[in-house]
């Protein structure tokens, strides 16, 4: 037994020794979920864009409090910072200041009292849809107004209410599911289908590269969506989401396709150059922690380094996972989520020709 044990190992162990690639992913994996990881969850937030604005009627008469505190907040420094935790914009209107932050321009809204008004509240309106975000503006606006010596209270209101993190990171699952059915579902199929020689190609069958991207695309799309939906589904009754609207359930439903194409487009094109399931395995694993980390699934991208945003803006998940934010956490329509829409449409494009261009049409 021992030597028939033996034999198996020495078998196995020269097969991945006789692969460098596996065994090089295999040591750069720890490494990557490290300094991957570690940066895109639970870094230092900076610049966040909060804005400013003198309540009352009269937009000249600044209050001593809003002149102080304005300057104090573009200059406040978290413990342990390094840099303002405040991009402030100053604003003229209220409403003004309320429809940008309502649009995702800006985390928050401070309004200052009028010294034309007895209320001396202070007004703080929250994009409460954010994780994190919210209560180091609150901490931080806090902060100033107590370094001055103000007494004024301040009014807090979350202007889409109270949202858990389960909630926030809920719908990132569906991005996820949509990930994982594509890349066993899709990839690993057209990897064992070269390794058991059916192959649409010159030397099988006359099949033009561009019908078999389309096709591979086209079931993967739809094994991606129902997955996608189903998880869609369970995350709302698991969360306690509710869709506004039958217009924005419909839009969901767009958004979630329109990610289907995307990441099934990308899976296609670079599982179809792998021939053999270790190989595709190793990078699929790389992939996968790459997207998922930078879309801003677990933790806001503004906390993340520079160079990891630089990824974010090519990732679709990241423009998948906002644009189903704010159709479901915040109930915005078109007029928000379409940046994000043309970037999945533009990202899915190019994967599909990328994916025509570099098919391998022959068996090795």
């Amino acid at each position: 037994m021992i030597r028939e044990g033996g034999a198996i190992f020495k078998r196995d162990m020269k097969k991945f020794l006789s692969n460098p690639f596996v065994v090089i992913m295999s040591l750069l994996m720890p490494l990557m979920y490290m300094v991957v990881f570690g940066n895109a969850v639970g870094g230092t937030l900076t610049a966040i864009p909060l804005g400013v604005v003198q309540g009352g009627l009269l937009p000249t008469a600044d209050t001593p409090l809003f002149l102080a505190s304005v300057p104090l907040l573009g200059h406040y420094i978290q413990e342990k910072g390094d840099f303002p935790l405040f991009d402030v914009t100053v604003y003229t209107s209220e409403d003004i200041g309320k429809r940008d932050l309502s649009l995702g321009k800006i985390k928050g809204l401070v309004v200052f009292p009028s010294e034309l008004n007895e209320d001396t509240t202070v007004r703080l309106y929250l994009d409460s849809s954010e994780y994190t975000i919210p209560q180091l503006i609150e901490a931080g606006v806090s902060a100033v107004l107590a370094g001055q010596g103000a007494v004024n209270p301040v009014l807090i209101e979350k202007i889409y209410g109270d949202i858990k993190f389960l909630q926030f990171f809920g719908i990132s699952v569906v991005v996820l599911a949509i990930f994982t059915s594509t890349s066993f579902g899709g990839g690993i199929a057209i990897i064992k289908d070269r390794e058991n020689g059916i192959h649409e190609g010159y030397l099988v069958t006359p099949v033009e590269r561009s019908s078999i991207i389309f096709g591979i695309i086209s079931s993967g799309t739809l094994r991606a969506f129902l997955a996608g939906f189903i998880i869609f589904l369970i995350a709302l009754l698991a969360t306690g989401i509710r869709v506004a609207s039958v217009s924005s359930f419909l839009l969901v439903l767009v958004v979630i396709f329109i990610v289907c194409v995307g990441v099934t487009s990308l899976v296609v094109s670079f599982a179809s150059r792998f021939s053999n399931q270790q190989e595709y395995a190793s990078v699929n694993a790389f992939l996968n922690l790459v997207m998922f980390m930078t879309s801003g699934a677990f933790y806001p991208v503004l906390g993340m380094p520079g160079w990891l945003r630089w990824i974010t803006a090519i990732n679709p998940e990241y423009y998948g996972i906002h644009a189903l934010r704010s159709i479901i956490l915040r109930g915005q329509g078109l007029e928000v989520i379409g940046i994000d829409l043309g970037a999945l449409l533009i990202f899915s494009t190019a994967m599909i020709v990328l994916g025509i261009m570099t098919y391998r049409r022959t068996l090795e």
